[in-house]
């Protein structure tokens, strides 16, 4: 006699077992209209899911608002995907196919290459499977009869080994329609009640892709789709998208020849006059706000020895993803060392480079350092994501006691710094990530870090979600994810505690305490933006290349409409350069609707029309770019009114 406890806390006891269809009906037929999974003791089950014990549930109801419910449609939604090109093409076989962010995707092996020209075909036929409102039936089997029930299936044999291997009591097979009778699929599930829940798909792209993601392995055709509660949720995203399009950082930063990539150099970027001068815009503000912050910035080489990356642990756990070389002498191989993936084992040289105490603590070493690192070369994605790149890195060597206020000042200037650039600090998004398996330390010195960040954050009064096994190899961290103005999460700085590196077996830095007696700081790693590249790429497609006055690369052009006026175009010119601003001047033979085009196309904030009336009367014509006319200015008034517009956004200081 089962007791079900509702959401509201309200309980009800059943005869028998009990599903979540049957819960959802005596509670509405409208509720029971809508729902398509249910949640029994946070586990997310089939609506026909046997409840035969005590339990807490939760019906869940198609929204494109909750993730667990997307999830359910988007894994039911690549199974009926499945299905639909395993009748077009005969003989594809099928490997695994999850719900992943914003879609889902089914590998496998067709017997011919898919491209989009099979989009069409498939997207109907999809569509006569969901119109036919087709039960999604479950049926398990013991693993001997589930073994026998793939047969030779090399990828779905696999699926069932890895899963039994796992252990799994049973294996489980979806039908859509009566079991025996209909298509049916190997899988743990759960999926929606019938076919006809999935309003709102559309097959998105076709890729490359390895079993198990092992180059050594098969070859096989990754086909991602997406799937929404309805139509009008699937446009909004197609809509989305193509406005993601629209403002893709490496079609901006071509049109503003900003930077450029090379295929025969991949992952490093080639910054141009105007992208530098954004990157140094970027740098220079993040420098003033981290001098008031107390941090004293340092550098450290870009290369160092073998001997200091295996101390730090770096070497055992992060080998792979680091670029090595090593020193000649006298025709042998010397010294091995590796060009530098982060910053922190430097830092900690710097630290030791003289005797600490306590009254040297919080001491705050900040560097925004190049960093290398051997980032697959399918990873690669324009400056989001890069090999070569530098950091808003910096290392805070603190007290036990004086860690939770450090972390608070860290949140604070990682939120104040995300409103500056021009997202809401409020929807900022983080992450408490914990121990993962591969990790140097015990579990009591875990246990004591985690516990440290976990008081911090409530001090600091974050709302944190947690996720396990993704913390750094020597402790546990923070994840700030931002949202831009498409709804897009970016995840951008990070706050790792650190307990481990600064121990003697490990970095050997120590500071004299109070009674004399010798301890070892907490080291704090934080970045703040994260990657200077990535956090650029980011604003490029936040601000879609037009960039607030004080961040712009070009802040002004002058724009004279014939060479008559070239003296005092030149003059104006100059004049704002002195004054400090980014000004550059037009001196193109074409007419000025031309050149207006142009810098309305280079996203320059203002123009500046000079013509005969502007010589004559000693002033020049204001314009912004969306084109709109602000009339006439005399230099100094004008000069005003540029110096207001350059000032950094206000923050408090930390």
């Amino acid at each position: 006699m089962p007791i079900i406890t509702l959401p509201n806390q309200e309980q009800r006891q059943y005869e028998g077992a009990v599903t979540g269809l049957s819960i959802a009906e005596e509670i509405s037929a409208g509720l029971a209209r809508q729902a398509i999974a249910v949640k029994v003791n946070g586990m997310v089950r089939d609506m026909s899911w046997s409840i035969t014990e005590d339990a807490s549930i939760e019906i869940i109801k198609a929204s494109d608002e909750d993730p667990e419910a997307l999830e359910v449609l988007r894994h039911s939604c690549a199974h009926v995907m499945a299905e639909a090109i395993t009748a077009l093409y005969p003989g594809t076989k099928l490997a695994y196919g999850p719900a992943i962010k914003d879609g889902f995707f089914y590998d496998m092996a067709t017997p011919k290459a898919l491209s989009e020209d099979d989009f069409e075909a498939i997207e109907k036929k999809m569509a006569e499977i969901v119109k036919e409102n087709r039960p999604f039936i479950r049926t398990e089997y013991t693993p001997a009869e589930g073994l026998s029930r793939v047969g030779d299936d090399k990828y779905k044999l696999d699926n069932a080994q890895r899963a039994i291997e796992k252990g799994s009591q049973c294996l489980s097979f979806y039908s859509t329609g009566e079991k025996n009778v209909a298509w049916e699929d190997l899988c743990s599930g759960p999926h929606v009640p019938s076919t006809g829940f999935l309003k709102g798909f559309k097959v998105m792209s076709v890729s490359g892709a390895y079993w198990h993601g092992d180059a050594t392995s098969d070859q096989l055709t990754r086909v991602y789709g997406t799937c929404f509660t309805d139509k009008k949720g699937l446009n909004v995203y197609l809509n989305r998208l193509e406005e993601a399009k629209k403002r893709d950082h490496r079609k901006i930063g071509k049109e503003m020849n900003l930077f450029s990539l090379r295929e025969d150099n991949p992952g490093q970027i080639f910054w141009h006059p105007k992208g530098w001068s954004l990157y140094n815009n970027v740098v220079n503000f993040v420098r003033s706000k981290l001098r008031l912050s107390g941090y004293q910035e340092v550098n450290t080489p870009m290369m160092m020895p073998q001997s200091l990356w295996v101390r730090s642990g770096h070497w055992d756990k992060y080998q792979e993803n680091m670029f090595l070389t090593s020193e000649k002498d006298g025709g042998d191989e010397g010294r091995v060392y590796a060009l530098k993936p982060m910053n922190c084992p430097g830092h900690t040289l710097i630290y030791r480079s003289m005797v600490r105490s306590y009254r040297d603590l919080p001491l705050r070493l900040a560097e925004f350092g190049n960093v290398v690192r051997h980032e697959p070369s399918g990873t690669l994605h324009g400056i989001l994501r890069a090999r070569s790149f530098t950091q808003d890195d910096a290392h805070i060597f603190c007290s036990e006691e004086q860690l939770t206020q450090e972390v608070i000042e860290c949140t604070a200037l990682v939120k104040q710094l995300y409103g500056a650039f021009g997202f809401d600090p409020e929807a900022v998004k983080v992450k408490f990530s914990t121990r993962p398996e591969r990790r140097i330390g015990s579990d009591e010195e875990w246990d004591r870090a985690e516990a440290s960040l976990a008081k911090a954050c409530e001090a600091a009064k974050l709302e944190t979600m947690i996720s396990p096994g993704e913390g750094a190899f020597y402790g546990p961290k923070l994840e700030f994810t931002l949202v831009d103005c498409l709804g897009r999460e970016w995840q951008c700085g990070t706050i790792q505690v650190d307990y481990l590196l600064s121990s003697k077996d490990r970095l050997d830095v120590d500071y004299v305490a109070e009674d004399g007696e010798k301890k070892y700081p907490i080291i704090i790693h934080r970045a703040l933006l994260g990657s200077f590249e990535r956090f650029i790429g980011i604003l490029i497609e936040q601000y879609e290349g037009k960039f607030p006055f004080w961040l712009a690369p070009e802040q002004v052009r002058v724009l004279q409409v014939t060479d008559d006026q070239k003296d005092y175009a030149k003059q104006i010119c100059d004049r704002l350069f002195r004054a400090g601003f980014e000004v550059t001047i037009d001196t193109h033979q074409e007419k000025l609707g031309a050149k207006i085009r142009r810098a309305r196309l280079d996203r320059v904030p203002y123009f500046l029309v000079i013509g005969a009336k502007e010589v004559e009367e000693g002033t020049v014509a204001l314009q912004q770019q969306d084109g709109t006319q602000l009339g006439s200015f005399k230099f100094d008034d004008l000069v005003a009114r540029f110096t207001e517009e350059a000032k950094p956004p206000f923050m408090a200081e930390v």
